[in-house]
């Protein structure tokens, strides 16, 4: 019985250790955002903040990273999200621009304002701005 006590406590060490982190990020001007605003900014719900206008930023659609900002963070799957995009399409509203990788996105956010995505907290640097984290 201690065998698999002390099995099963390496075994949840050892997923809180290898849990990724990640982070919704804008650059350095962008006030404080709650993951509810973040989420109504993804959903183009809420798209102008302090005169400024928000640019959401995703990644690609198969990203695993994406996956997981839609699970966690908007709270949707692939296809509940594209069924969402697909009726707001008729209201003449498109989906977060999309990049091609966290690089690009990271890049983008610098130098545009209002604009927000999200990468892997391992790439922050000092230019940019943590307005939400989640792990794995």
């Amino acid at each position: 019985m201690l065998r698999v006590y002390i099995s099963l406590l390496l075994l949840l060490s050892a997923t809180h250790i290898f849990s990724a982190e990640y982070a919704v990020i804008a650059n350095k001007n962008m006030k404080d955002l709650s993951q509810t605003q973040i989420k109504a900014i993804f959903l183009k719900k809420l798209t102008i903040i302090d005169d400024t206008k928000m640019v959401p930023v995703s990644l690609g659609a198969r990203d695993k990273l994406r996956e997981n900002f839609e699970k966690n963070i908007l709270k949707m799957n692939f296809q509940r999200l594209k069924s969402y995009w697909s009726k707001q399409h008729y209201l003449g509203r498109r989906p977060p621009l999309s990049m091609k990788s966290e690089e690009s996105v990271k890049a983008f956010v610098k130098k545009v304002d209002g604009a927000i995505g999200y990468i892997e907290k391992s790439a922050i640097d000092n230019d940019i701005k943590i307005l939400y984290e989640w792990k794995d």
